[in-house]
């Protein structure tokens, strides 16, 4: 059962879902109508638009740059010159519309008429459409000896399903179905993607943020891109939850914490990034903003639970509150990093600055609420009062003893508007932060929230000033922060979307990959002697030829130790199991049967190894030397539904076994004589 279609931001349904379905997998998949007019598509559009644009302009750089070193006519350098500031400025133009675009945030929020801090989204990487026809079609046929018309079908349906990849809705389905293409790249990677050659395709893709084109004929390049989509994906259903209720404030931090997961990942599977966005350093700033982005969730969460205004309550909402600070405080800095900062939009980095002053303020303005409008403690309640207050600032308070202060409501008083005075401080700072973005100024939400906590501080300091305060103001120490739910980067869950390999009529992947090569099919016709064919068999899909006996009929007949049997009097056997091959055969007269079979390259050796299943697993290297993702293979069952568990796991292979010299009378547990 699929999720119900969401509320685009304007209220129509998202984008019009087109549905594509796969009769093997049994999946429906849902994409987009590109052509709807929703808020989230236009600005989509805008963004293929631009990076289209940024395109054409950065390859008529590309010529001219060629061109001025080229030529020694000065006239036509000067007049090269001139069409390259055009170009530039041309570029830079469209960058700063990029950058806006990116910095629509209140397109990505929820609808709803409650006030909430918004939140940053990513914007999903666009790509050019791929035609796989051809060069699947040609490979099958090259590599396989099968005749790549018949699989046209199988090819067409990869080909929809990445079409619809480009266009996710913004829900569990879009989700599931970035998942089930990401999984699906795994098989065709087994299957078309050998480690000596590359299949000649390019996969083209925009950098998120600065719309500069990049291509790769590695499938890596492919993987992770989609990988990058599924985090930006997460940040903008995160970023459409409602916030003022506890369910969608679960939601939200389950999003960004998904989120988080997939850029970690990405980090730490994929190197050498053609593009900026997918770097080590763009990737490390956006688990962390996704991290404070939970933290500002928890916060809330917590006001939202910690109804009661006890003392402890409040202390610990402005630890809260402090913690968001913190995380965010981390933020801006790696924003403000020189491989980072030129990169990211300004509104993001001026937003992370607002938040961090503005969490800040909040946290002394609890600590003076906690101060001023808690009653002083019981003798009972002193204690565990005494023992919170020890860890809630970063250095103690000057003055009497801790005892004291928490007993002498002047005392308290003094200390709260300490608190309160600094909340005001920062509270101005994070609004003239704000007034200095021009995107944020057109934010009326943002300046909502920053005005009425101002104000809120402002009518407190009043309330407990008293005009016969002679008393200077003192510094309030800074607040120790501390949380009581820890962000947590939960790592993309692969084996979360089941996929069918949609070429599974090429044959099992434990032999039929690009990884192997075999030599040409073998049509070999037995008769049945008195001692049977003369030949042991083991395994399942395809079942092998474990031994063959000297003088036997089968040696006679040419086969070897090592071949797989592909088919039985005509019929296919690459996927039959032991049982249903040895029935085949029991079945034949006296005008013998008709076996089909390959030999691997490399494998016609009298020592060879063979696996015990009949599979000699590919572990395979990827396109990329420098990725981590070409050293991951995982196994796949009988059935060929498992998913891609993880991108870097190594290869488990089965145990082997040494046939040569083994007597035929010693026929092992799961052989067979026939």
């Amino acid at each position: 059962m699929m999720p119900p279609e969401e509320e685009s931001p304007d209220g129509d349904r998202d984008s019009g879902l087109v549905l594509l379905h796969s009769p093997k997998s049994g999946s429906t998949r849902k994409g987009c109508d590109p052509f709807a007019q929703t808020q989230r598509s236009k600005l989509q559009h805008r963004r293929a638009r631009i990076n289209q644009q940024i395109n054409k302009e950065m390859r008529m750089r590309a010529g001219a740059e060629n061109l001025f070193r080229a030529t020694s006519n000065h006239k036509v350098k000067e007049t090269v010159a001139l069409e390259l500031s055009y170009v530039n400025s041309n570029l830079q133009l469209l960058k700063e519309e990029l950058e806006e675009l990116n910095s629509s945030m209140d397109v990505y929020q929820n609808d709803s008429e409650s006030i909430s801090v918004p939140m940053i989204p990513l914007g999903l990487k666009e790509t050019k459409e791929l035609d796989l026809l051809v060069p699947l079609k040609d490979f099958i046929s090259e590599h396989y000896g099968e005749e790549g018309v018949l699989f046209e079908k199988e090819i067409k349906e990869f080909m929809e399903l990445r079409q619809a990849m480009r266009t996710p809705s913004r829900n569990e389905a879009g989700l599931e179905l970035l998942m089930e293409y990401y999984n699906q790249l795994y098989f065709l990677d087994s299957r078309f993607f050998p480690p000596t050659k590359t299949l000649g395709v390019f996969f083209h893709w925009y950098d998120s943020l600065t719309g500069v084109p990049s291509h790769q004929r590695a499938l890596a390049f492919e993987k992770g891109s989609v990988l990058f989509n599924l985090g930006a994906l997460h940040t903008q259903i995160g970023a459409r939850q409602d916030r003022a209720s506890l369910p969608g404030l679960n939601q939200a931090i389950d999003a960004f914490q998904k989120a988080a997961g997939a850029f970690n990942y990405l980090k730490e599977n994929f190197s050498n990034a053609p593009s900026l966005d997918m770097s080590a350093a763009s990737l490390t700033m956006l688990v962390r903003l996704m991290v404070a982005q939970v933290q500002e969730c928890v916060f809330e969460k917590m006001t939202l639970l910690r109804a009661q205004n006890d003392f402890l309550s409040r202390l610990q909402l402005a630890q809260e509150a402090a913690r968001v600070e913190d995380v965010y405080s981390v933020v801006h800095q790696t924003m403000s990093q020189p491989h980072v900062k030129d990169y990211v939009p300004f509104s993001w980095t001026t937003m992370v600055h607002v938040k961090s002053e503005h969490f800040k303020a909040l946290s002394h303005y609890f600590a003076a609420i906690a101060l001023c409008d808690c009653p002083a403690p019981s003798d009972a309640e002193l204690p565990e009062q005494e023992k919170a207050f020890l860890q809630f600032h970063v250095t103690m308070p000057e003055g009497p003893s801790l005892s004291v202060l928490l007993q002498d409501p002047e005392e308290r008083r003094k200390l709260g508007k300490a608190h309160l005075k600094k909340a005001i401080m920062k509270h101005e700072e994070a609004m003239r932060i704000h007034g200095l973005c021009k995107i944020l100024r057109k934010m009326d939400i943002l300046q909502e929230v920053l005005s009425f906590a101002h104000k809120r501080s402002l009518s407190k300091y009043s309330e407990i000033d008293h005009e016969e305060d002679f008393f200077e103001t003192g510094e309030a120490p800074d607040i120790h922060p501390k949380t009581h739910q820890k962000p947590e980067i939960k790592s993309p869950n692969f084996s979360q979307v089941k996929v069918t390999d949609l070429f599974h009529r090429l044959g099992p992947l434990s032999v039929f990959s690009a990884k192997n090569k075999w030599y040409p099919a073998r049509r070999v016709h037995l008769m049945r002697g008195e001692n049977g064919f003369g030949f042991t068999l083991r395994g399942d899909s395809p079942v092998l030829i474990a031994g063959v006996i000297p003088g036997g009929c089968a040696a006679e007949a040419g086969l070897k130790e090592g071949d797989y049997i592909i088919s039985v009097n005509g019929k296919d056997c690459k996927w039959s199991k032991h049982a249903e091959v040895v029935q085949l055969l029991k079945s034949t007269g006296k005008e013998g049967v008709d076996i089909g079979v390959i030999t691997l390259q490399g494998s016609e050796c009298p020592k060879a190894q063979v696996d015990r299943k009949a599979a000699v697993m590919s572990s395979g290297s990827g396109m990329l030397k420098s990725d981590k993702e070409n050293s991951r293979k995982s196994l796949m069952n009988s059935k060929s539904a498992s998913t891609l568990l993880v991108w870097s796991k190594k290869s488990k292979r089965s145990k082997k076994s040494t046939y040569s010299g083994v007597p035929f009378t010693a026929v092992g547990d799961n052989e067979a004589m026939y």
